[in-house]
């Protein structure tokens, strides 16, 4: 079976930067043990990350609701290291996708952005994919919003979510309720 890994946004920012989610420290050091016990498991893996523009519209200092985060080219924008260097060292195909991009489009969902979105899409087709193991930072926001686009394109069977790897803001409430519906 071809298989697929996304991890959503394991960014430095998410972990110990300035929009910290309670848990995601042990939860990307977990993972990046995953990816070592699983070396070989996944023809291919993708990270998706938020890279923002100084200005934009998510910022509570111009009129979002979130704190600055993931501002491109920053310390804060970075991927864990430990969950980089897991990805770096183990079998299949990398690729990073960045939404997020733009000052006035919020891209919770990596299908958003149309470009990361079309080489989500040829990933998934070249390589034959048959199951998506998806996990990532915040489970109730960003995994969140890629889960339901990705599940309204290829169906709930192909995503299996790794929840021990995707902490949420709101202790998991929203992404567990989701994933019952998907089970019913």
């Amino acid at each position: 079976m071809n298989k697929l890994l996304i991890i959503v946004d394991p960014q430095v920012d998410f972990i110990q930067g300035s929009l910290p989610i309670r848990g995601a420290k042990e939860a990307m050091n977990n993972l990046a043990s995953y990816i070592n016990d699983h070396d070989g498991d996944y023809c291919c893996k993708v990270v998706t990350i938020d890279w923002h523009p100084y200005r934009h519209c998510s910022f509570d200092i111009n009129g979002g609701q979130w704190p600055v985060h993931c501002v491109s080219h920053t310390r804060g924008s970075s991927i864990w290291q430990e969950v980089m260097h897991a990805l770096i060292t183990t079998k299949g195909e990398l690729e990073i996708l960045h939404k997020g991009v733009n000052e006035d489009t919020d891209e919770y969902s990596i299908f958003m952005n149309k470009e990361s979105s079309l080489r989500l899409k040829e990933i998934i087709e070249v390589n034959k994919i048959e199951q998506i193991d998806i996990c990532g930072l915040a489970g109730d926001i960003c995994l969140l919003n890629t889960l339901k686009d990705g599940v309204a394109i290829y169906g709930k069977k192909m995503f299996q979510v790794l929840t021990q790897y995707s902490p949420s803001l709101d202790g998991g409430l929203a992404l567990n309720e989701y994933i019952n519906t998907l089970c019913k």
